[in-house]
């Protein structure tokens, strides 16, 4: 008897004494469960997203849709970048204002020539307000996960308030279980045992989070 049987032995004899007709595992357990707190209209929820993302250290801005490239282009000067990493389906004109090299996110991109860019511009899935999270999936615009951890300079896109949920359970309906999920609530950061805080550590150094209102 090898080790698979005896396991699925075992499972056969927990299960010998349980009713044909049992509650199914999925109704077994009452899991009604808050899906969020407070009840925030969208307007508030957009708020607490900006207040979280900001106590997590992470730089916020807001602007319209027509104001994006504008503010795109100055966070980029302001931080001196001569090249950004450019996913694959961001929108183009995101990056009008700007003089940086793009660079395009392509598999055979290896981990120093990454480093090498000074930036990355992506959108996102979705935020979570009460957690300040963005979440990206890697689906057009977004890019791969490498490409939001390597590089220091991080500017993500946040479409307000359509893609700002309240929780994390809302955040779970509007993604993809099987696509890659890159979740990350303000710049990558550690701290040794002195409780030292060190920046830049497993990500970018520099997040820096777009608000866009309107379409």
């Amino acid at each position: 008897m090898n080790s698979r049987d005896r396991i699925l032995g075992r499972v056969r004899r927990a299960l010998a004494d349980v009713p044909a007709d049992d509650a199914p595992y999925e109704r077994a357990v009452d899991r009604g469960y808050l899906r969020e707190h407070g009840g925030l209209d969208a307007a508030a929820t957009v708020e607490l997203l900006a207040e979280n993302l900001a106590d997590y250290r992470a730089r916020v801005h807001r602007c319209t849709a027509a104001e994006l490239p504008g503010v795109l282009g100055r966070l980029l000067a302001e931080h001196g970048a001569t090249s950004v990493l450019v996913p694959s389906g961001l929108d183009a004109a995101w990056l009008a204002a700007t003089d940086a090299t793009r660079v395009p996110d392509v598999a055979e991109s290896t981990p120093a020539e990454l480093d090498r860019v000074d930036s990355v511009v992506t959108g996102c899935a979705v935020a979570v307000a009460e957690t300040g999270t963005i979440v990206l999936d890697g689906s057009a615009g977004q890019g791969r996960r490498r490409t939001t951890l390597v590089p220091d300079h991080h500017v993500c896109v946040v479409r307000v308030p359509d893609q700002v949920v309240s929780s994390v359970p809302q955040g779970l309906e509007r993604l993809v279980p099987s696509r890659p999920q890159t979740w990350i609530s303000g710049p990558s950061a550690t701290s040794d045992i002195e409780l030292d805080r060190v920046e830049g550590v497993h990500g970018p150094r520099t997040l820096e989070v777009v608000l866009v209102s309107g379409d």
